[in-house]
Formats: C-alpha cells, sequence, structure tokens
C-alpha cells in the first residue's frame, strides 16, 4: 500500500507561526496602549479638541449600545424607536481626514485664510441664527484704545431716566441679604457701542471702542437690576487695557487677566456662585437689534467653550437662560455657542473656574443704551426667576 508523505515539520509550523501573531499582536497592543496612556498625560487638553474627540462627541450615547447589541441583543432596549445606526463609512471617513460628510466647514476650514471663524458650533440657535450671522469678536491693537470719551448726551438722558425709575421701584420680596452671589466682569472692558460714543451711523465697526464710555455701563446696569430683584451683585470694571499694558500683554491675553481678577475675587468672597463675562459683538444693528412687545432690544448670544471641565454644567446654565427668553422675550436670544479649543481659540473662556461660569454678549456695535437696558433688564428679570427657583429647591 501507497502511503502518502507528511512534511515532519508542517504542524510544528502552523503552531509556532500561530504563536509568534499572537504574541506580536500583544506586544503591538501593550505598546499601543503604553503610548496613547503617556500621549494623554502629555496632551489631554489639546486631545479634547482632537479630531478624535471632535468626531465621537458628535454621536450618542446609543451607538455604543448598538454595537453591543451585535453580541446581546437584550441592549436592544435602551435604544430608541428612530435610531439610526451611524454608517462606519461616515466615522471612518472623519476619523481619517477630518472631513464631516455632512459639514461643509470641515471641507474648506483649512484651504480657505479666514475660514476657522465658522468652527463656532451652534448649540441653540434662536430666531434668524445661522453660520452667516455668528457672533465676531473684535480685538483691536491696544495701542489704539487711548480715548476716554464720554457718554453721549442723547444716551446719557437714557441712561439717568433709568436710574430715577429704578430708584422708585418697590423693594424686592427676596433679597441675598449682604451676600453678594453674581459676580460681572468685562474680559474685553474696551468694548463699547457706536450711539454711546456720539458716533451712531460709523461705517468702521473697530472704532467702538473706549476706555471709559464701554461696555462696563453694560455690566453696571446688569448689576443694578440683578441687585433690584434681591440678588446680590458685584461689578468689576478694571481697566483691562491699562492692565494688558502695564505687562506689556496684547489683547489675545485678555481672558489670563480677567482670569487673574476673577480667581482673587473668589478667594477674597466664598458667596459668589454666578460668574457673568459680559461682551458686546462686533455684527451691525440688523443682526444684533430685535423687537419684543413695541420694545427694541439688544440681542444676547451665550458662548460656551468647549475645552473646560465644566462644559455640560455650564450648558445647562445657559440653555436654561435661553429658554426663559424665549419664552418671556421671543426672539431676543440669538442663541448658544461653543468654541473648541485649537490652535488660535481659547476655548476655555475662563469657564473651567465655576460650574456657573457665563460669557454673554450683549448687543453689537451700533446698539444704543435704550436697547441696551432693556435687554440688561430682561437678562436680570429671567436670571433672578431661576435663581430663587433654584433657591426654593436647595431650601427643600
Amino acid at each position: 500500500m501507497k502511503r502518502n508523505k507528511q512534511h515532519p515539520h508542517k504542524g510544528g509550523f502552523f503552531v509556532v507561526t500561530s504563536r509568534a501573531l499572537i504574541i506580536s499582536v500583544v506586544v503591538v497592543f501593550m505598546m499601543s496602549s503604553a503610548i496613547a496612556v503617556v500621549s494623554y498625560s502629555a496632551f489631554k487638553d489639546q486631545f479634547r479638541s482632537s479630531i478624535i474627540y471632535q468626531t465621537l462627541s458628535n454621536y450618542k450615547a446609543q451607538s455604543l449600545f448598538y454595537l453591543i447589541t451585535q453580541e446581546n441583543h437584550h441592549f436592544a432596549q435602551a435604544l430608541e424607536s428612530d435610531f439610526q445606526p451611524v454608517p462606519f463609512s461616515s466615522v471612518a471617513l472623519e476619523l481619517a481626514t477630518n472631513i464631516r460628510a455632512r459639514d461643509v466647514r470641515s471641507l474648506l476650514g483649512s484651504e480657505l485664510p479666514g475660514f476657522r471663524k465658522f468652527d463656532t458650533n451652534i448649540i441653540i440657535a434662536g430666531e434668524g441664527t445661522d453660520y452667516t450671522n455668528i457672533p465676531q469678536e473684535s480685538s483691536p491693537p491696544l495701542e489704539t484704545i487711548l480715548e476716554e470719551r464720554e457718554l453721549a448726551k442723547k444716551e446719557v438722558e437714557t441712561y439717568e431716566e433709568n436710574e430715577k425709575s429704578r430708584e422708585n421701584a418697590p423693594p424686592p420680596t427676596m433679597t441675598t441679604g449682604e451676600r453678594k452671589v453674581v459676580y460681572l466682569y468685562h474680559t474685553h472692558s474696551w468694548e463699547s457701542y457706536l450711539p454711546l460714543l456720539g458716533m451712531e451711523g460709523e461705517a468702521n465697526a473697530n472704532k467702538a471702542v473706549d476706555n471709559k464710555t464701554n461696555i462696563t455701563l453694560v455690566g453696571d446696569i446688569l448689576g443694578k437690576e440683578l441687585e433690584a430683584r434681591g440678588i446680590g451683585s458685584t461689578v468689576d470694571k478694571t481697566n483691562m487695557t491699562q492692565k494688558l499694558g502695564e505687562r506689556k500683554w496684547k489683547a489675545p491675553k485678555s481672558y489670563m487677566m480677567s482670569r487673574e481678577i476673577v480667581a482673587s475675587a473668589m478667594q477674597q468672597n466664598q458667596h459668589l456662585t454666578y460668574f457673568i463675562d459680559i461682551h458686546r459683538d462686533s455684527l451691525r444693528k440688523d443682526k444684533t437689534t430685535a423687537t419684543v412687545n413695541g420694545k427694541s432690544y439688544a440681542k444676547t448670544v451665550f458662548v460656551l467653550g468647549e475645552g473646560n471641565k465644566n462644559y455640560e454644567q455650564n450648558l445647562q446654565l445657559v440653555k436654561d437662560l435661553h429658554e426663559r427668553l424665549e419664552a418671556k422675550y421671543p426672539g431676543l436670544s440669538r442663541g448658544v455657542f461653543s468654541q473648541p479649543k485649537t490652535s488660535g481659540r481659547n476655548g476655555v473662556y475662563n469657564q473651567d473656574l465655576s460650574p456657573n461660569a457665563i460669557l454673554v454678549e450683549m448687543g453689537g456695535v451700533d446698539n444704543n443704551m435704550e436697547e441696551l437696558t432693556n435687554s440688561a433688564k430682561a437678562l436680570a428679570d429671567v436670571f433672578s426667576e431661576m435663581y430663587w427657583e433654584a433657591e426654593k429647591v436647595n431650601v427643600q
């Protein structure tokens, strides 16, 4: 009988090859894990705005449940009835190229000069809000912000009339007593409004800057309106141009400066709970003005930094304020926006200092004192409503 010859090492060859393959996979996995741990430890802040972070943050937790259901169908109960699985091809494309199939900005952002400003994300769009009218921050060179002009006469009259009406208002039914719980400050204190400077109709928006007549007036009004509703408030009016100049810092370091100011205030007063950084937009009047019940208002914008550890809490806070404004003053809020932490973008705005930190933009360069005052009153109205409701819950 003729027998088939077998290679004496055939079986051993496959065993050795299999073992080598397994060992190689384990070694690569361990090395990759070690590199990932070291990289994350060194660059965890950068990873928050990396391609991976931006990609995965766009998908619901249900996507994870969907993957698990492929092994255990019991988890399918956690999926919503209208849930659609994310196409693997889209995720792979985004991770590989940072191009998002449904977002043309990701295709053009790295190629066109100045297009990076459209990295701003719209979390909640107010009436008429889209990517053509997203907030625009203006930071002219500090050497151009030397003037200290007086408030225009027409605007002074509006300011004084509001002061008198507040003095004649009845005292609040609830109060924080001597406790100051809200801290208002102005990282870009030089930001002003053309009508306040007697420059109504000026074509150059960058001229809306001043070291005296500026955004701090809005902070002062908002602080007094909160006080009138029983909420103790402190308004910081630091001349940021002067402070930056003392250290020979440029405008981009203004958030570092205001951080020191806020941190110092927190140490001196343990009662401070809410921190509101007040800015103004550089867009023109047609984008920053609303008419509500026959009155003209300077529209508000809430801005969040995606790179801060309190992002989710900050988001819930401004969502609440936006929804309350929409309910009582429809059209006043332009919405809630967020900025990623990337090269050239702050992405934090000192909101990591507190889960109750807010950055709000009050109007644009063309809004006048009447519009700004109306908006400050509206914001104080909904904020105090939210504050006292929270206080009742805490007491219970």
